[in-house]
């Protein structure tokens, strides 16, 4: 076993390099907005301000899932009482809690969703949306983004005060209180991520039916989740905080339920895609019909070998998991093919010819991450780096068991 020391002879990470990257991508940020309204505008007023918003939309979409996707990470470890998880729970609490600083980062897509959603600016409802008008109307719409917001802000910050607190006397109250905050937490988690999702992307076309929409947005942010739980494992562990709190066996399974997130992911996208092939009704099939136009074809081909066949192959072996010059790259391509699913979802509506990478896009991807980025590494520093008294922390940091195939060494 002494593979699982091999960690602790790593050189630490120098991220002093790196302190003001985040205040770097703010800038370049508003500098490519700039730029991209510079174009837009020669559209007119009505085209920056539809750019601007579905822009904004897509980045915003990308970076809740990791919110969310921390969410369910911390709700999943006290559901099902886990030990491994124990060192990784903290930073997933401080994912889990930019639901705040992404409440006030909304305030744009509100006030452009006239211009976002066609069918608020429609003046003659069609059959589809007169029949869902109960769901879709402008009234109805702002007060269940309000709900969602304060769910999930009193939700991760109800657990992640909870969690501190244990910090402090380590007692068995503080943990019921977590499992039972979980308990309610999963169903108003899986409640409000779906009607989120399909609020805030599916309803770009509201004529269209899914019913497995929400699992969709769920399958792809925890995906992404995971791959950014993976990273931040490693730069945490190479930078001291969680150098003797984190193993390889950690590292193993997280990459084991990246894989697994790999198979589920593609049994959700490719279940929705055959059942709504199969039926063949119109008022289906349409939206699949919108996304083989133009580029937008081979935007479809890359998430089909990219964001399954890729990952699925790479991860397939045991060992790979433990092999940091695979699986940091495997997060960053993970990033990439979340961005490109989500563009896939959200931008036909605004391009539907071809698949465009605006200066826009890439101006509120940076803006967001560099703010949200901040306030992540600030949070960090509030609080202890793991729980320090979890009843189940003994566990994890004595209990390093790998199955014989993947026991090699954690290769950097």
């Amino acid at each position: 076993m002494a593979s699982h020391n091999t960690t602790s002879s790593a050189a630490p990470l120098d991220l002093s390099r790196w302190r003001k990257l985040p205040v770097v991508a703010i800038v370049a940020g508003l500098v490519f907005l700039t730029l991209g309204a510079v174009v837009a505008g020669r559209h007119g007023s009505e085209g920056l301000f539809r750019q601007f918003g579905f822009s904004w939309l897509l980045a915003f979409m990308f970076f809740l899932s990791l919110c969310l996707g921390g969410l369910f990470l911390v709700l999943a470890h006290h559901l099902f009482d886990a030990s491994w998880s124990v060192p990784i729970r903290r930073y997933c609490e401080h994912l889990a809690c930019l639901s705040l600083p992404l409440a006030v980062l909304f305030i744009p897509i509100a006030l452009l969703a006239h211009r976002i959603y066609p069918w608020m600016s429609m003046k003659v409802q069609d059959h589809a949306l007169h029949a869902k008008a109960a769901m879709l109307n402008p009234t109805f719409f702002y007060i269940r983004i309000v709900a969602y917001f304060i769910i999930w802000i009193v939700l991760s910050h109800s657990l992640r005060r909870f969690s501190v607190a244990q910090d402090k006397d380590g007692a068995a109250a503080w943990t019921n209180r977590m499992r039972v905050a979980s308990y309610l937490g999963i169903f108003l988690f899986a409640i409000t991520l779906t009607f989120a999702a399909i609020d805030w992307m599916k309803s770009l076309h509201h004529q269209w039916f899914s019913t497995m929409y929400g699992v969709w947005y769920f399958a792809g942010s925890v995906w992404t989740t995971l791959a950014t739980v993976y990273v931040i494992a490693v730069v945490l562990k190479r930078t001291g905080s969680l150098k003797d709190a984190l193993f390889p066996t950690h590292f193993y399974y997280i990459g084991s339920l990246l894989f697994a997130f790999t198979v589920f992911y593609a049994y959700i996208t490719f279940s929705q895609y055959f059942i709504i092939w199969n039926a063949n009704m119109p008022e289906e099939t349409f939206w699949y019909r919108l996304r083989e136009v133009g580029t937008w074809r081979w935007v479809g081909y890359v998430i089909i070998f990219g964001h399954f066949f890729v990952p699925f192959l790479t991860l397939l072996r045991i060992d790979v998991k433990l092999k940091l010059t695979i699986m940091l790259p495997i997060a960053v391509w993970a990033w990439l093919m979340h961005f490109f699913d989500l563009s896939f979802n959200i931008m036909p509506t605004l391009h539907p010819e071809n698949f465009v990478l605006h200066w826009m896009d890439i101006g509120a991807f940076l803006l967001i991450g560099g703010i949200l980025t901040i306030l992540f590494l600030r949070s960090l520093g509030t609080t202890a780096a793991y729980p320090l008294r979890d009843p189940r922390l003994k566990e994890s940091l004595t209990s390093h068991e790998l199955p014989a195939e993947a026991d090699s060494g954690f290769v950097h």
